[in-house]
């Protein structure tokens, strides 16, 4: 079993070019960086990763060159959500095989009527469960499928390797708090994500980690590490100092704001998004990099 994780283990964004193919080497230039940020652990292909944007071949290429890339030098996490149990199962023998610390997951879904029940959900984490390796689960709003805390604390009881949570819902903290009650031990890795925009409530109501996008993890692991220390006030003033670019992250730019800050920082050379995904307006991004100016965060001077 991987060690309880805490600290900040935040999503690597996926580069292209302007031509919408993928751009391997600003790829490795990214983790590269996230690794000089100093971050806990890296997530690849999660939803700030654009999976619903890359085809499985790419994804295959993605998953490997990562892997190699990182070489160990932090824990990987490789999410590998799919409505259709086999291929999850397949991605995460494929992951466990490539050397993944842990492989991350949605409750099967495929848009807005198409839904696991309860039971099929419990199923499917349970079959990836057989083949091994940690898993994550990520209750999150975009799969639109309800997660009950019972059902939750029951996943974490009768599924061995199923240890972390990553909970993003509405009232994230009530829920963390609920569901550590609930499943007390079974649980090793309570996390929260969402960029950190509900942070220190999270923290308060025992998170130990944060999965955040790859802008400005420098800064939002001081924050989880002093919390977790005891030193509530040096966290607090810390989360004070950056959650205005937090803020404007989480609701004006998504994940196009960590394709933007490596670009003006010089990780890699293009903030593409394949369509249908418009570009981060103008405005909003100029208002991003003033607002990340100040914080003077690895991003920003990495490549220059």
């Amino acid at each position: 079993m991987m060690k309880s994780p805490s600290g900040v283990w935040p999503v690597a964004p996926t580069p292209f070019h302007d031509d919408g193919s993928l751009d391997l080497d600003g790829m490795k230039r990214a983790l590269d960086c996230m690794v000089d940020q100093g971050v806990d652990g890296i997530c690849i292909l999660a939803n700030f990763s654009e999976q619903f944007l890359i085809s499985d071949a790419e994804r295959a290429i993605l998953t490997r060159l990562c892997l190699e890339h990182i070489a160990g030098r932090v824990p990987v996490i490789v999410t590998i959500s799919h409505f259709a149990t086999p291929l999850v199962v397949a991605r995460a023998h494929e992951a466990k095989a490539l050397g993944a610390s842990a492989v991350m997951m949605m409750p099967p879904y495929h848009g807005a009527l198409l839904k696991g029940t309860p039971e099929q959900t419990f199923e499917q984490f349970r079959a990836v469960g057989a083949v091994g390796i940690p898993i994550m689960l990520q209750d999150a709003p975009l799969s639109g499928v309800d997660l009950p805390v019972a059902l939750l604390a029951r996943m974490a009881r009768e599924i061995e390797m199923l240890t972390l949570f990553k909970i993003e819902c509405a009232g994230t903290a009530s829920k963390l708090r609920a569901l550590l009650a609930e499943a007390g031990t079974a649980i090793e890795g309570p996390f929260d994500g969402e960029e950190g925009i509900s942070l220190l409530a999270d923290l308060d109501a025992g998170a130990r980690g944060c999965m955040t996008s790859a802008m400005i993890p420098d800064l939002i692991g001081p924050v989880v590490r002093h919390w977790l220390a005891g030193a509530q006030d040096k966290a607090a003033a810390g989360y004070a100092r950056i959650l205005p670019a937090i803020n404007h992250e989480n609701r004006q730019c998504g994940f196009r704001a960590a394709k933007v800050a490596m670009v003006a920082g010089g990780v890699f050379h293009s903030a593409y998004c394949r369509h249908p995904i418009a570009p981060l307006p103008a405005p909003t991004a100029t208002m991003l990099l003033n607002l990340l100016a100040p914080l003077d965060p690895v991003v920003l001077k990495w490549g220059k």
